[in-house]
């Protein structure tokens, strides 16, 4: 058996890797017989080099060959093994091969990238895999097939760039909505009922607070601001106003960093005493009808009209700001592509805002992970404690 068989299972509930064997190529001297992978299987490799780059900080390239469209290719098992071998030749040891999309997608899992760009390793691989292609199957059958190029971690862009998710990188992710279409159509069913509700019963204690804010300070009720919602998709999220509209964000954005970084006030956040906070704390932007609002998270009952658009949820990560998805670790961003962010979630009944920056992402993507109906409820029932109780909330 060869460390690149491998296959999904299941054993108690749980999904292991397994040996075995789909489509083999053949040998190369005294190498090892190299296997390509089920779409299964390639797929869970590709989820377990993510998060090997994730904790390595190495990069790595994913390389899709889109073989359907070739030139007299019939998919026939002794031309699919002649790309599989042409694929092999050109690539490494170490590289994983497999498909991607079966019968129309090869995908090959480049790995251990150094410090050569993109951009050079973009046209060494094609250089190698178009020649390879053209000694196997003729210059004519080959000229039809087209390769993809697709890096991890993907790069962030500067202020007003797209931060949007490569969904070519997070295969699993949409088969796992496939397979839970019935449970997030419930989940959904509960968000537009839920904020309904909200908006109508509550609707003239919202006029209170809208009145209250504008005979207490200059400018708009509500605050608008772009985050970031499920894979990056930016969305306008609404809030009580609560800052003087005079307010510079470049405070918020350096205290963000450090925060994220695990420091405050250029300390490291383990020297204190107690936890640091999320938010700034006696911030001077901050009204003082903004301050009991901010308490009582009053501020943010305006975002019900977000999940009843679909931008959120009731339950789910807490939505970031741009400029603090562009200080994330590579492992942060994992929380804006499980799952939709919400208004109350694990960390807000759990820690509000005294829990480390590291610990918060922790809770959510341990929501993700362990997410149901019964823990979205479990968490709703949950919230209305931790709201009145104020503990952590600034």
């Amino acid at each position: 058996m060869t460390p690149l068989e491998a296959t999904l299972k299941s054993s108690n509930g749980r999904r292991i890797l397994d040996v075995h064997a789909h489509v083999s190529v053949h040998e190369q001297g005294n190498a090892p017989q190299r296997t390509l992978l089920s779409e299964d299987a390639f797929i869970s490799m590709l989820y377990l080099e993510r998060r090997r780059a994730e904790r390595a900080q190495k990069r790595f390239v994913l390389v899709l060959v889109d073989v359907k469209k070739g030139n007299g290719l019939n998919h026939k098992d002794r031309e699919l093994s002649a790309l599989v071998g042409a694929l092999s030749d050109a690539t490494r040891e170490t590289d994983i091969i497999g498909w991607y999309l079966e019968n129309n997608l090869f995908g090959v899992i480049g790995t251990e990238l150094g410090n050569a760009t993109n951009q050079v390793v973009q046209e060494r691989f094609l250089s190698k895999v178009r020649k390879a292609f053209e000694s196997t199957l003729g210059r004519e059958n080959s000229a039809g097939i087209s390769i993809s190029f697709h890096f991890f971690p993907e790069e962030i862009g500067e202020e007003g760039g797209d931060h949007s998710a490569n969904f070519t990188l997070y295969p699993e992710l949409q088969k796992k909505e496939s397979t839970q279409r019935g449970a997030l159509a419930l989940k959904r069913a509960i968000d537009i009922l839920g904020s309904a509700a909200a908006l109508l019963v509550f609707a003239p204690f919202f006029a209170a607070i809208a009145l209250i804010i504008k005979l207490t300070s200059k400018g708009p009720v509500l605050f608008r601001q772009e985050r970031m919602g499920q894979y990056g998709k930016p969305f306008t999220v609404l809030k009580f106003r609560s800052m003087r509209t005079d307010c510079d964000s470049r405070i918020h954005q350096e205290y963000v960093s450090q925060f994220i970084a695990g420091k405050v006030e250029g300390k490291p956040a383990e020297a204190s005493g107690a936890a640091p906070v999320f938010k700034i704390q006696k911030d001077p932007r901050i009204t003082p009808i903004g301050q009991f609002m901010r308490k009582t998270s009053l501020d943010e009952v305006p975002q019900f009209w977000n999940v009843l658009r679909g931008d959120m949820s009731l339950v789910g990560p807490r939505p970031p700001i741009a400029y603090e998805f562009r200080a994330y670790d590579v492992w942060h961003r994992r929380r804006v592509l499980e799952i939709k962010p919400g208004i109350t979630g694990l960390w807000q009944v759990e820690g509000r805002s005294r829990t480390r920056f590291d610990d918060m992402v922790r809770l959510d993507l341990r929501y993700a992970r362990s997410w149901s109906i019964w823990l979205d409820l479990r968490i709703l029932l949950q919230t209305p404690g931790a709201v009145i109780l104020g503990d952590g909330a600034h």
